[in-house]
């Protein structure tokens, strides 16, 4: 079938949103590869190796930490892939079958509003390089009046920094994303020898390997270990939750099933891994160097004596991380907003949007220390797109046998279009599977004191996105199983 024999709604139907032609499909096995290596390489991962070192594991547990949570998020990673390379359709269109027409737009918005999550965090890394540079050529950037509440753990320098950071990405958007290619470029090749430079840094200044991974555990035994393990492995998982998702965007390009598969196990744990092994070297070394841990990269660059040297890091950071930014955090959520009401929010507005909410998540907060950037953001975010990946998995597996009727994917009155166009199965199972992590997640933020609800019930949240993969899961299969297709 053709894009011209599909009987279409206009409103579920647009050249962005139409499936891909197979002789337009040609991503390899070594593209898939390659992308997830450009993916890997940035700032947040080595955070996310470096919050596990801060967090008090060792060497080893933080790199087997990531290695595992990587590998598991690859499953449901390649899993959803199917349907994009099959049938060569993106995200939202694929979540129409398990979702209904309208009730697509859920786990689109979902998965938007984590993205403008993320796009907060990447601005204020960004934002933050440039105040490390400004602030050794104006000293008094660090001694401005405190403006902001101080509830809000925002000084007044950082805050000008970021706020200019952030009207740079929002100029951006306004110019378009073609405007961003020649930065990504420059992102693969500045921040593969940035991660070398720092490791070599490491290396000489701990005086070799020996003295980093003999930097022991700050865990005391067993029970403390597995209290911090669990969580962290769930923070592994959600830090790729949203691709999880939305991979069919990626894999309706494929050339065979076999590429996207290949491609994807080839490419993601194995760069993660490396790139965090980075991460968790340096932090380690900092803390034999400077007697405190340091697992910031910014905070640790903005230590070095050279004026010309941090300034060149700082700006370098900056552009790679305004490359990342455009291309991965503000493409999809201004699609998906762009998506929910066609007619009224174009790709630019979609932007703006990511650019406001961005703002409001506060993201200077969820990465001002590991527990924040684990526990309060990773895991919680986790805890709503788990339901969905569990949902749709078993729709397109179990449910529908792997074979979707395309035509009515883009006609509200096919077989997709449910209760007007919303299935009420799925949104049942995915409110179901969010509601038992709430009370952790409030316990988490210090809504509620910790006696509110038993033990048990709080401390599912450290299991949040499994979770919530399995209850959704199999609350659907159980609602749908007798249901005809």
């Amino acid at each position: 079938m053709t894009n011209k024999d599909l009987h279409t709604d206009s409103a579920l139907y647009s050249e962005d949103l139409a499936p891909v032609a197979a002789n337009k499909r040609t991503w390899t096995t070594w593209n898939y590869a390659a992308l997830w290596i450009s993916m890997s390489l940035c700032i947040p991962t080595y955070m996310l190796s470096s919050s596990l070192i801060e967090g008090g594991m060792n060497w080893w547990q933080a790199i087997l930490t990531i290695f595992l949570g990587n590998t598991i998020v690859l499953i449901p990673m390649i899993l959803n892939g199917h349907a994009g390379a099959k049938y060569g359709i993106p995200f939202p269109v694929f979540a129409r079958a398990s979702f209904g027409t309208k009730g697509a737009n859920i786990p689109a918005l979902l998965r938007a509003i984590v993205a403008c999550g993320w796009f907060g965090i990447q601005t204020w890394i960004g934002g933050f390089a440039i105040y490390q540079m400004m602030r050794l050529w104006i000293p008094s950037l660090e001694t401005l009046p405190q403006i902001f509440p101080y509830s809000w753990g925002l000084q007044t320098g950082p805050a000008i920094c970021f706020l200019v950071f952030w009207l740079v990405n929002m100029y951006v958007v306004y110019l378009g994303v073609d405007s961003i290619r020649k930065l990504l470029v420059f992102k693969a090749i500045f921040l593969p020898v940035a991660a070398l430079a720092l490791l070599a840094w490491a290396l000489v200044a701990a005086h070799g390997l020996g003295p980093i991974l003999a930097t022991p555990s700050k865990f005391t035994n067993t029970t403390d270990f597995f209290h911090f393990f669990f969580p962290a492995l769930t923070g592994m998982v959600g830090f790729w939750a949203t691709l999880s998702l939305n991979i069919p965007d990626f894999t309706r390009y494929a050339t065979s099933q076999k590429a996207q598969v290949k491609g994807q196990i080839y490419g993601l744990p194995t760069s993660m891994t490396l790139f965090a092994f980075v991460g968790v070297v340096v932090t380690s070394a900092t803390t034999i160097v400077f007697g405190t841990t340091i697992w910031d990269p910014v905070i640790l660059a903005g230590k070095f004596d050279s004026k010309l040297l941090v300034s060149a890091a700082m700006i370098a950071v900056a552009i790679s991380t305004l490359a990342t930014n455009i291309a991965a955090n503000i493409v999809s959520p201004a699609n998906d907003f762009a998506h929910f009401a066609p007619s009224k929010i174009d790709f630019r507005k979609g932007g703006y949007i990511t650019g406001v909410i961005g703002i409001l998540i506060f993201p200077w907060k969820l990465i001002a220390d590991p527990t924040g950037y684990i526990f309060t953001w990773l895991v919680g975010y986790s805890s709503l797109l788990g339901p969905v990946g569990g949902i749709m998995i078993v729709d397109y597996y179990f449910i529908r046998k792997q074979t979707l009727i395309l035509n009515d994917l883009y006609d509200s009155k096919g077989i997709y279009g449910f209760n007007k166009g919303f299935n009420t199965n799925a949104l049942l199972a995915l409110f179901l599977g969010i509601l038992p992590n709430v009370p952790g997640f409030l316990m988490t933020i210090k809504v509620i004191s910790t006696d509110t609800f038993p033990q048990w019930l709080t401390g599912l949240y450290n299991y949040a996105w499994f979770v919530g993969f399995g209850i959704s899961g199999l609350i659907y299969w159980i609602a749908m199983k007798n249901k005809t297709t």
